[in-house]
């Protein structure tokens, strides 16, 4: 089991140095579905909102989000983002959406927390323009599924 790296030996946080690492291309994969009531999902799928096209609305917010992460979490490292993607998936049985978002970089540290930060933003948003029709909606299942790049090696879950 690895130790925590982002406190020094007195206990204070501490963003973690970075510059010895070598640079490699790294990508992660995250995901999240949100549920809600039959008639609200049919509104996003038929684009039927009166806000807009949330689909494409959450989309661009969860873009958004992994860029600003390092302005989010204290301690993430700034990163050059090259590939931030959002999909949907849309399941009428169960009146739900998944989220999936895969983030890319060349650089010393990993794209973990911009892929969770992306899912997050996009299910958050899809929650915000939905929330006058359907305040039940629930968010699950929001995880890393894969990691590519970088000395701990991949991940996949």
């Amino acid at each position: 089991m690895s130790e925590f790296t982002h406190f020094n030996r007195e206990g204070d946080a501490i963003m973690v140095d970075v510059s010895e690492k070598k640079e490699t291309v790294r990508e992660a994969v995250a995901i999240g579905s949100i549920f809600m009531s039959r008639d609200c999902y049919k509104k996003v799928v038929n684009h039927e909102i009166g806000k807009g096209d949330v689909l494409q609305c959450a989309r661009i917010a969860g873009i958004m989000g992994a860029k600003k992460t390092s302005e989010l979490i204290p301690l993430c490292h700034i990163l050059n983002l090259t590939k931030a993607e959002i999909e949907f998936k849309t399941d009428d049985e169960k009146n739900s959406i998944t989220v999936y978002c895969r983030t890319k970089c060349v650089g010393k540290t990993g794209v973990e927390m911009e892929a969770l930060t992306g899912v997050q933003i996009a299910l958050l948003t899809i929650y915000d323009m939905c929330k006058a029709l359907d305040r039940h909606m629930h968010m699950e299942n929001i995880h890393l599924c894969e990691k590519t790049g970088g000395k701990s090696g991949d991940f996949f879950y």
